[in-house]
C-alpha cells in the first residue's frame, strides 16, 4: 500500500520541482520509503517522471522499493495496492523459467505486465493502481482495479507550451500541490453532485481538468502524453449467470479471500463495530489465524450510538485480543482539523474511519481488515426492500394516469408538508410523488432514494449559473455506466449492481482509502473481492437475499460458532453522533461557515439558501437530518482550503 504519482512531459527542473511536491503531499500514504525515477529523454526532452511512498507490507528490503525496475524486460512500475494471489502467479512465472529479487507482489505483478502486457491486468486479485512504462515501446499503462478500491487520479493538460501533457496521482491533494494546474477551478457538475448525492461521484471531481480513472478501466499513453487507448478490462455483466453456486461454494471463497486479505509481513488487526458483517470478518479471520486476532472498535459516551458493549461480547464470544477506543466530543473537536484535512474529496463521510484507523495505527499495527461491502452483496440495505415494493406498486396501478398517481402519492403526504416553511420536509416519504413519476426506471428511483434534498431544494442551493446538468443526480458518463451495470437484471439484482458501483464504489471505498492512508493504515475488505462478487453474482436469489435484510447466507457462514442472540438488534451503521454533536461542540463554527455569503459565494452555492437550510436543521424541520448541513459544511470547507472556487 503506498502512494503514486507520476508526469508525462519534459524531463526538467519544472517537472521535477513538480514531482517533488506530489510526493511530499503524499508522504502520509507512505512513511516507510520513496523513490523517483525518469525515463531516458526523446529527442524534445520528453519522457515520463514516476514518483512513489512506501507503506511496506510484504518484502521488507529494499529489493521491495519503488519504482521498481524490471531485470528482464526493463519496464518500470510504480504501484498502490496488493496483489493476494501474487504467490500463485509468481509459481506460474517461475514454471516458465522466471526467476525474482524480491519477494513480495509488486515483481511478480511487473513482471507479468511486461512479459504478458496489459492481458496480465485480468489475473490480478486485489486492489491495486499503478503506472507502467515501457521504454522500448515508450507507452505508459494505467489502471485501477476492477471494484475501485484504490482511487487514480489524472489530469490533462491541453496547452502545448506547458512543458507537461498528463499528471496523474493517488490522490487530489498531490495533484493540487503539483502546482501544473494553475489556479485550480470548482467542476460544477461536483457542486450538483455534493448537493444531490453527498459527496463527488466520478469520473468527475471536485476540479475542473481532473478525472478520476473508472474502476476495471486501463488506459494506455505514448510518450508525449497522446491517449493511444482506454477501455474496461474488466465490468459488471449487465445480467447475473445462471444461477449455479451453492452455500458451501460461497463459504469456501469467503473463506479463501479473508485467507489472502490476512497476509502480511506487518501487524494486522481488524476492525469491529459489531455488525453482521466486520463481526464475520472478524471470526473467520480468527478460525483461520493460529494466533489472536487483535479487533477495534470505536466506542461512544452518548449510549445511543456506543456499540462497545455489544463489541466487547462480541470479541470475547470469537476469541480475538480486543482494544477499545473511546471517542469523546471533546477528543473529536480537537482532532477535527487534521481528520477533515484526510478527506480528499468533499464527502459527508470518512470520518470514523479516520478516527478508528489513527488509534490502530497509533497502537502498532500497519494493516486493518474491515467488513465494508457485506450489505451490498446480500441486500442489508432499506433499498432491497423499498425500492421493489415501490415498483410492484407502480404496476398495479399502471392502468391510472401517471399524474394521477402522483397527485395521490401528493395527498398521502401532505401533512408531511407545513405551510410557510422555509425548507419543505426532505424525508423519503415527503420524495413519494417524485418517486412515483419515476417508478419505472430503477436507476432514478435508487437516486431519488439517496438523494439529500429533494429536487427543487437542490436547484435552490445551487447559484445561478451553477446549476450544470445531472442525469439522475450522476454525471453523463457515471450514469451509462450504472445503467449499463444494473442492465436486464432483476430488482434485487439491479439494486445490488448500483449499490456496488455507486454507493461502495463512488463514497465508501474512497473516503475509506483517504482515510485510513491519512494516518497511514493500510485498510483491506475482504468482503469487495472479485472472485467473490462473481461467486455471489451465481448464488439463487433466494439463497442470497431471503430472508430480505437479514444477510443470512452470510450469518451462517461467517457467524458460525457464535451465539445469534448476539446479532438479534436493529441493524445500525458505523456512525458517529454528529447531530448531538453538530447542535453543541461544533456549532459555532458551523454557524459562522453557513450564515457568510462571503464564504459561501465562492464556492457555487446559494448563500441565502444555506443559511435558510441552517436554521431549518436548527429549527428541526422535518427530514433534515445531519448528513445535509455536514455535507454543505464540509463542502464549503475543502473548497476554502485547498482554494478551489467557481
Amino acid at each position: 500500500m503506498c502512494g503514486i504519482a507520476g508526469i508525462i512531459g519534459k524531463l526538467g527542473p519544472a517537472n521535477r520541482d513538480a514531482l517533488a511536491r506530489m510526493n511530499a503531499a503524499l508522504a502520509h500514504r507512505g512513511p516507510d520509503g520513496s523513490g523517483t525515477w525518469l525515463s531516458s529523454p526523446d529527442e524534445r526532452g520528453w519522457g515520463a517522471l514516476l514518483t512513489h511512498r512506501r507503506l511496506a507490507i510484504f518484502d521488507l528490503s529494499p529489493a521491495g522499493a519503488q519504482p521498481m525496475i524490471d531485470p528482464v524486460t526493463g519496464q518500470v512500475i510504480a504501484f498502490n495496492g496488493e496483489i493476494y494471489n501474487f504467490r500463485e502467479l509468481r509459481q506460474r512465472l517461475e514454471q516458465r523459467g522466471e526467476r525474482f529479487q524480491s519477494s513480495g507482489d509488486t515483481a511478480v505483478m511487473l513482471r507479468s505486465i511486461g512479459l504478458d502486457g496489459a492481458a496480465a491486468i485480468g489475473s490480478l486479485r486485489g486492489m491495486f493502481a499503478f503506472a507502467c512504462w515501457d521504454p522500448q515501446r515508450r507507452r505508459l499503462l494505467m489502471a485501477r482495479d476492477p471494484l475501485g478500491i484504490k482511487p487514480l487520479y489524472i489530469a490533462r493538460c491541453t496547452d502545448p507550451a506547458s512543458g507537461w501533457s498528463v499528471a496523474f496521482a493517488s490522490e487530489m491533494g498531490a495533484l493540487l500541490a503539483s502546482g501544473l494546474l494553475g489556479t485550480p477551478r470548482l467542476e460544477p457538475q461536483a457542486v450538483a453532485s455534493v448537493v444531490w448525492n453527498g459527496f463527488v461521484v466520478g469520473p468527475e471531481t471536485a476540479v475542473q481538468g481532473v478525472e478520476l480513472i473508472a474502476a476495471g478501466q486501463l488506459r494506455e499513453f505514448d510518450g508525449v502524453g497522446r491517449q493511444l487507448g482506454c477501455y474496461d478490462f474488466s465490468r459488471i455483466p449487465d445480467r447475473p449467470p445462471a444461477p449455479s453456486a451453492t452455500e458451501a461454494e460461497l463459504a469456501h471463497v469467503l473463506e479463501q479471500s479473508v485467507r489472502l486479505h490476512l497476509a502480511s509481513d506487518v501487524p494486522l488487526a481488524v476492525f469491529l463495530s459489531g455488525g453482521v458483517d466486520s463481526s464475520a470478518v472478524a471470526n473467520l479471520a480468527q478460525r483461520i489465524s493460529d494466533t489472536p486476532v487483535h479487533t477495534f472498535t470505536l466506542a461512544f459516551e452518548e449510549k445511543e450510538f456506543n456499540e462497545g458493549p455489544v463489541a466487547n461480547k462480541i470479541a470475547a464470544a470469537i476469541g480475538t485480543e480486543h482494544h477499545e477506543v473511546v471517542l469523546t466530543e471533546g477528543d473529536f473537536i480537537g482532532q477535527l482539523e487534521r481528520a477533515l484535512d484526510s478527506l480528499d474529496q468533499p464527502t459527508f463521510d470518512g470520518l470514523n474511519a479516520y478516527y478508528l484507523s489513527r488509534a490502530i495505527r497509533s497502537a502498532g499495527f500497519t494493516v486493518a481488515l474491515s467488513g465494508t461491502g457485506g450489505d451490498e452483496l446480500f441486500g442489508g440495505y432499506t433499498s432491497f426492500r423499498d425500492l421493489p415494493v415501490l415498483k410492484r406498486w407502480s404496476r398495479r396501478v399502471a392502468l391510472l394516469p401517471r399524474e394521477l398517481q402522483v397527485a395521490v402519492a401528493g395527498l398521502a403526504t401532505s401533512p408531511l408538508r407545513r405551510t410557510g416553511a422555509a425548507v419543505p420536509p426532505q424525508t423519503r416519504w415527503a420524495k413519494l410523488p417524485e418517486m412515483v413519476r419515476n417508478a419505472d426506471d430503477l436507476l432514478k428511483l435508487y437516486q431519488l432514494a439517496y438523494a439529500l434534498f429533494l429536487p427543487d431544494f437542490q436547484r435552490a442551493l445551487l447559484a445561478p449559473g451553477f446549476t450544470q446538468p445531472l442525469i439522475d443526480g450522476l454525471p453523463p458518463r457515471m450514469r451509462e455506466r450504472a445503467a449499463a451495470d444494473a442492465g436486464s437484471r432483476d430488482p434485487l439484482s439491479a439494486i445490488s449492481t448500483l449499490e456496488q458501483r455507486l454507493f461502495l464504489g463512488e463514497r465508501l471505498l474512497r473516503d475509506n482509502d483517504a482515510a485510513s492512508m491519512a494516518s497511514s493504515l493500510e485498510q483491506r475488505v475482504p468482503l469487495v473481492d472479485q472472485v467473490l462478487l462473481e461467486c455471489v453474482d451465481r448464488l439463487p436469489e433466494q439463497l442470497r437475499y431471503a430472508p430480505l435484510g437479514k444477510k443470512a447466507i452470510l450469518r451462517r457462514i461467517g457467524l458460525k460458532g457464535l451465539d445469534p442472540a448476539l446479532f438479534d438488534r436493529p441493524k445500525s451503521g458505523f456512525v458517529l453522533p454528529f447531530d448531538r454533536w453538530i447542535r453543541q461542540g461544533l456549532r459555532r463554527s458551523i454557524d459562522d461557515t453557513l450564515r457568510d455569503p462571503a464564504a459561501v459565494a465562492p464556492t457555487g452555492l446559494e448563500p441565502n439558501a444555506v443559511a435558510g437550510l441552517w436554521q431549518a436543521f436548527l429549527d428541526g424541520a422535518p427530514g433534515l437530518y445531519w448528513s445535509r448541513v455536514w455535507a454543505v459544511y464540509v463542502f464549503i470547507r475543502w473548497c476554502h482550503r485547498h482554494r478551489v472556487y467557481r
